[in-house]
């Protein structure tokens, strides 16, 4: 995510760090080439140049030009503006009422509908009990759509036959009490733009259900656009946090540094890819270290453990004390990867390789490789790795239909595999 917005951040940073002399004139020059960064990231302009003009009174404030380090705390300095521009800290989820009621908002084609279920998915891992609604009676097939995600997550969803979306709001809120859900989280309709009917819709619901939180979803690939809608949700509903979806795509991200600037309210949760579990709380100082390329290793910490359960890990961990790790145990790894999201968002997250990533395209498709020849062995071959030779590598070559070439590098890869884990685990930095 922010790929081309981190990498223009990084290279006019790198710049900077090329000066054999920090002077007041190529701090000028860096910050108005971080200006036009943000700029054409889509940020606003009014935001950016209050940015930049904050960042150069602080440096003159506290004499940067005469400081030991001067250059790092001139990164420091843009990192706390960056982390303060996006809220500063991460905000929690609100829950009163039983249920606590949870109203999303926005335009149509956000995505509302798919968070709707990723964000029960989400509460239900974290111990709450949800129930979804369908309130978007006015989107074809928006209801089918909300009940085959439910249903294909394990997820409740209420709906009705009805036009009547204030009924099936208070429907649902009823079934939620009946069936003891702690959380009850209501899909609204969406518009193409802003409208008074769909204003007043909005409006109506908070007054009927009483939300504890209303979440405004916003596309973070929409530019300035995406801010203007969101002051007129704010000025119509007062609404309590904001999520960005689509960050998995090319994302400019001036959205998720201008809204909050101009809302005042906190960005929540961000959503970074189609499947389930791609959501993520959202941490400011995280992402202003993603966008500086330090990485976001606590995050990727997170995602790991989530998909690993304490037995597992117990059962993982003696296996590489005792190096009798197999093929099953690689491809319960290569399941656990395909959990934690797309590679590229994946190693941007490790500390130094964000800015290695540019013009580099990841073979999501290598994985389901390595899953077909495995499932192409024997379940002794699976257990017992070593007795693979040459004619067993064309037998399973055959099996997979890949070539014995792409066979050979996964039992390559696997024994790398091996001798890195005991590695780490000698050093104490396995931490799965």
């Amino acid at each position: 995510m922010f790929f081309d917005f981190s990498k223009k951040i990084q290279k006019a940073l790198s710049e900077f760090k090329n000066y054999s002399k920090v002077s007041e004139s190529n701090i000028d020059s860096t910050l108005k080439e971080i200006r036009r960064v943000l700029v054409s990231a889509d940020v606003n302009f009014k935001v950016a140049k209050e940015i930049v003009e904050e960042i150069k009174n602080e440096i003159v404030g506290q004499k940067i030009l005469s400081s030991i380090s001067p250059k790092e705390k001139f990164i420091q300095l843009l990192s706390n503006k960056l982390t303060s521009l996006m809220g500063g800290k991460s905000s929690e989820i609100i829950f009163i009422g039983n249920p606590s009621v949870i109203l999303l908002c926005g335009l149509q084609g956000v995505g509302k509908t798919t968070f709707a279920i990723k964000l029960a998915h989400y509460l239900k891992k974290n111990g709450r009990n949800p129930l979804v609604a369908a309130c978007d009676i006015y989107r074809p097939a928006a209801i089918e759509q909300l009940k085959i995600l439910g249903e294909k997550n394990n997820i409740d969803v209420y709906h009705e036959n009805s036009n009547d979306v204030f009924k099936i709001a208070k429907n649902a809120l009823a079934e939620a009490k009946l069936k003891n859900k702690t959380v009850l989280i209501i899909d609204t309709a969406g518009r193409l733009s802003i409208d008074e009917k769909m204003m007043q819709e909005i409006v109506q619901l908070k007054n009927d259900l009483s939300p504890s939180e209303i979440i405004y979803t916003v596309d973070a690939s929409v530019g300035q656009s995406a801010v203007e809608t969101a002051e007129q949700f704010k000025e119509k509903v007062d609404f309590s946090g904001i999520v960005l979806t689509k960050l998995d795509g090319d994302s400019k991200g001036g959205a998720a540094f201008s809204i909050h600037y101009i809302t005042g309210k906190p960005i929540k949760f961000i959503s970074t890819g189609e499947k389930i579990d791609d959501i993520e709380k959202f941490h400011p100082d995280r992402m202003t270290n993603r966008i500086l390329g330090m990485g976001d290793v606590a995050s990727l910490v997170e995602k790991i453990e989530s998909a690993f359960s304490k037995e597992e890990e117990k059962k993982l961990n003696k296996k590489i004390q005792n190096n009798s790790l197999n093929f099953d145990d690689f491809m319960k790894q290569l399941s656990v990867i395909k959990k934690l999201g797309s590679m590229k968002n994946i190693l941007s997250m490790v500390p130094g390789l964000s800015s290695k990533l540019e013009g580099q395209n990841f073979d999501e498709s290598i994985l389901n490789k390595y899953k077909y020849a495995i499932q192409s062995m024997t379940p002794f071959e699976r257990r017992n790795p070593k007795v693979i030779n040459n004619s067993r590598i064309l037998r399973i070559s055959k099996g997979s239909a890949l070539s014995v070439e792409e066979v050979k590098d996964l039992l390559d890869k696997f024994e790398k595999m091996q001798v890195t884990m005991k590695r780490m685990q000698k050093s104490n930095s396995w931490f799965l």
